[in-house]
């Protein structure tokens, strides 16, 4: 089956799609790479965005607009894929839109809102869309997040020792793989989103992020600043956890600034990135991890990723390029896997991960322009994930 997993993250700067050729080998449910196609979002349609974002106030009329665009963005980028990836002849998308919020309560997940409806996706593609994904874990108890940790235990289930997947995305999350043992995920806090948030402020929007690190590169980290972040109870909370930038927000940084006083702008970037560096690490040695494989836009911050190394001491780093997954594209090709289960019956969770009561099938689906024809529900699930490399 060729599924397009379509993403954008919490740092809502682009749409991907990634496609991949499935297949259910017994057992072992095989991933070979098509390719990602990867376009910004228009710089009005990326200001009316971060506009709504908490804590801001938004209005019903602006978040039915941003429904329609960013579902009409998602619909040309994935109208491109199946023509580009995957010859016109993609199976299935699966979609997981534009998060706009997480409602977390007393550490509990209570609901979650992703934009980009659907049927603009199916109507531009003719075919079937998987959508809506986190919705169920959460209706079961669980956190909907970090929702790729299924994913990521099938593909390191067997790695030796403890095996950590780290996305550093807008936020981190990381899902820890002992070998013979349960999968633990979670988010560990801050990636990007105070990066970002520090670039734009005090550049005063000339840059939205830290391009190559090189603002953290001339600065200082400066400890009073960091001592005040790390001061932070989202991170002592236990696993399973989610957070995002309804907590880490530009309005939280200048908070910590205020309190903090003045601080040189470089002096800023580079706190913050260590703050994003030392609580990853300390996540890392909480559950063990022997070994990191990180993915996401954090990994082309040579900054970030140096100080990183520095914070683990000595735990293996690696980019998940070298296991077969383009670090840029890895979270869309997790989406696409999340679809493939969807249609073959199969659930998409690790209750242990997300801390649901149970597994559960993920999403809605959305019929293309034929009749609604899924493939026969699969006898069993996969136990690991293979990447084919062509």
């Amino acid at each position: 089956m060729r599924v397009i997993g379509l993403m954008s993250g919490t740092s809502h700067d682009a749409i991907d799609a990634a496609a991949a050729d499935l297949v259910l080998d017994g057992d072992t449910l095989i991933l070979a790479p098509l390719g990602l196609v990867s376009d910004p979002y228009p710089d009005a349609l990326r200001g009316a965005l971060r506009a709504a974002l908490p804590p801001s106030a938004t209005t019903m009329e602006e978040v039915c607009a941003l429904d329609t665009r960013i579902g009409q963005a998602f619909a040309a980028l994935a109208a491109r894929a199946a023509r580009e990836l995957c010859g016109g002849q993609a199976d299935l998308i699966a979609s997981h839109g534009q998060t706009v919020y997480h409602w977390v309560a007393d550490g509990r997940a209570l609901g979650t809102l992703q934009l980009g409806r659907s049927a603009w996706i199916a109507e531009a593609t003719g075919v079937p869309v998987v959508s809506d994904l986190r919705s169920r874990d959460i209706a079961a108890g669980g956190q909907g997040a970090p929702l790729v940790s299924l994913v990521d235990a099938l593909w390191l289930n067997g790695r030796p020792g403890v095996c950590a997947a780290l996305n550093l995305g807008g936020i981190a999350n990381l899902t820890a793989v002992p070998k013979g043992g349960a999968p633990l995920a979670f988010d560990t806090g801050p990636g990007n989103a105070l990066i970002d948030a520090a670039a734009t402020e005090l550049t005063g929007g000339r840059l939205d992020h830290d391009a190559d690190g090189a603002m953290a590169a001339r600065g200082t980290v400066h400890p009073g600043l960091l001592g005040r972040l790390l001061t932070e109870p989202y991170y002592a909370r236990s696993a399973p956890k989610t957070t995002g930038k309804e907590l880490f927000h530009p309005a939280y940084l200048r908070a910590a600034l205020a309190e903090a006083g003045p601080v040189a702008a470089d002096d800023v970037l580079a706190t913050v990135t260590e703050l994003t560096a030392r609580t990853v690490a300390d996540a890392v040695r909480s559950v063990h991890a022997t070994e990191v494989i990180a993915s996401g836009g954090g990994v082309r911050n040579p900054v970030l990723m140096a100080a990183l190394d520095r914070a683990l001491a000595g735990i293996a780093l690696r980019c998940s390029d070298d296991l077969g997954l383009p670090a840029d594209a890895k979270e869309a090709y997790a989406f696409a896997v999340l679809g493939f289960l969807t249609a073959h019956g199969l659930p998409g969770t690790a209750p242990g991960c997300t801390g649901a009561h149970h597994p559960s099938l993920l999403g809605s689906l959305t019929p293309g322009r034929r009749p609604l024809r899924l493939p026969e529900p699969a006898r069993n699930a996969p136990s690991r994930l293979e990447i084919f490399r062509r």
